[in-house]
């Protein structure tokens, strides 16, 4: 992570406060990026990464249930965080260690695509899970909400 000193030892970090804080702002960052991402260009036409169609692919073969509109718009947190859940995202995530930057960063992930990020409405998810939800929703157009209200 950029910022660190050379000197960081993860085993025995100084401020974990300061270190969180850092994740906390880099996670907000993200939201804030992806939300303009959102109003500015329609979401079915958005492109995240040089891997999306990998992304939604594979999404799709590990998780063959979000596969369906009416599952992906609202998110069920403890449903993605059992511990089925976790080994299944941990094979899935095992893809992209070597192609997607920060795949495991921390990021926010809203609960349901039908409302703007909130505090009640987030997740705290890896990006890796971030783009596999967030992509398989923009093909599905559930977010062309954000475009079109912006544009009205």
């Amino acid at each position: 992570m950029s910022g660190l000193p050379a000197s960081f030892d993860p085993e025995h970090p100084d401020n974990l406060e300061d270190i969180e804080k850092q994740f906390a702002v880099k996670a907000v960052q993200h939201m804030i990026t992806y939300w303009g991402l959102l109003e500015a260009v329609p979401p079915s036409k958005l492109k995240l990464t040089q891997y999306d169609d990998e992304i939604v692919e594979e999404f799709f073969k590990a998780f063959p249930e979000y596969n369906d509109k009416e599952k992906l718009i609202v998110l069920n947190e403890d449903e993605l965080k059992s511990k089925e859940a976790k080994e299944r995202w941990r094979d899935y995530i095992k893809i992209f260690e070597k192609k997607i930057d920060d795949y495991n960063f921390g990021t926010m992930l809203r609960k349901d695509c039908r409302q703007d990020y909130s505090e009640e409405n987030s997740i705290f998810v890896v990006r890796i899970q971030f783009y596999a939800f967030e992509l398989a929703r923009n093909r599905f157009g559930l977010n062309d909400w954000v475009y079109n209200n912006k544009h009205q």
